[in-house]
């Protein structure tokens, strides 16, 4: 056996002392490594719900570990009861995905360069994890020129109908609040910089854009400037208009006339919705709160 022993220690390049229980300190490493290797958990990090989030950007994996990673880490999850289990899996590391789908994991939602699955562990318990986000949101702006009784309304190049002169708006981005869109699309669509003043009014719509909900508001803005250029990639004609013209003007849809007129009878009563920022007390960042509000001349 010792003979055994220094030949392997020769090979292995261990030191001649104690030569074997180097070769047994040596193998034992050895085992210890391969041991980890195989048996690793993803750490993750815990939510209020007692959940794991695991991001591959965060915890890289091997292709070739990851299933027995992640089945060491799921025998874990369930020893500590935990419940929702996310993994946020980015482009780079998307051969997870099969595994986690055989796993038990579904698709919740994505991005252009991730996508996010999820699988609920308890057994007694029933899944309470919200769909993913069903609801796009918009905003639509009547730009009003007070001295002139006008407003800035457009006809858009690409239309599910024949074009009607409408409200120059469009889609909120992510992480963008609704007074900032309303400015952003008018200088987009018009070239006409404008101010947000109030919400008039807004409207609800299901089965639009992907299969999802739609909430379009309509934001009240003052002009600073009135020249316009137009985007001509998206639009095809914007003008001022008389406003009582635009009311009665054939080329109206109807529920854009509905929101004109009632932005006449807001002239007279002056009763809107405005908007405040205040400070979120469990996160502590702003957030806008839309009110009923008399406004002053």
């Amino acid at each position: 056996m010792y003979s055994v022993a220094v030949g392997l220690a020769k090979i292995l390049r261990i030191p001649q002392r104690s030569t074997l229980s180097g070769v047994t300190d040596y193998v034992s490493r050895s085992n210890m490594a391969r041991s980890t290797a195989t048996s690793s958990i993803f750490k993750g990090s815990k939510d209020r719900f007692n959940g794991i989030t695991v991001d591959s950007t965060l915890e890289p994996c091997d292709s070739g570990a990851f299933s027995k990673c992640l089945k060491a880490s799921l025998d874990q999850w369930i020893r500590e009861n935990r419940r929702a289990i996310w993994f946020r899996v980015g482009l780079e590391q998307s051969d997870w995905i099969p595994d986690l789908t055989k796993n038990g994991f579904k698709f919740h939602h994505a991005r252009d360069d991730w996508v996010t699955l999820y699988r609920w562990l308890p057994t007694d318990q029933t899944c309470n994890i919200p769909p993913y986000a069903h609801t796009l949101l918009g905003v639509g702006a009547i730009v009003y020129n007070e001295d002139t009784d006008e407003i800035l309304v457009v006809k858009e190049k690409y239309s599910v109908v024949t074009p009607m002169w409408k409200f120059p708006g469009g889609y909120v981005e992510p992480g963008e609040d609704i007074t900032v869109a309303a400015e952003r699309e008018v200088m987009e669509e018009t070239g006409i910089e404008a101010e947000f003043k109030h919400i008039l009014s807004f409207r609800h719509a299901h089965r639009f854009a992907y299969g999802c909900s739609d909430i379009y508001m309509v934001a009240c803005l003052t002009p600073r400037s009135y020249e316009i250029t137009k985007c001509n990639r998206e639009i095809t004609d914007c003008v001022w208009m008389k406003l009582d013209e635009y009311v009665q003007h054939p080329e109206v849809h109807e529920n854009n006339r509905l929101v004109a007129e009632k932005f006449i009878e807001f002239k007279n009563h002056k009763r809107t919705i405005t908007v405040q920022t205040l400070i979120h007390p469990a996160i502590k960042t702003p957030f806008r709160v839309f009110t009923i509000s008399k406004l002053e001349d």
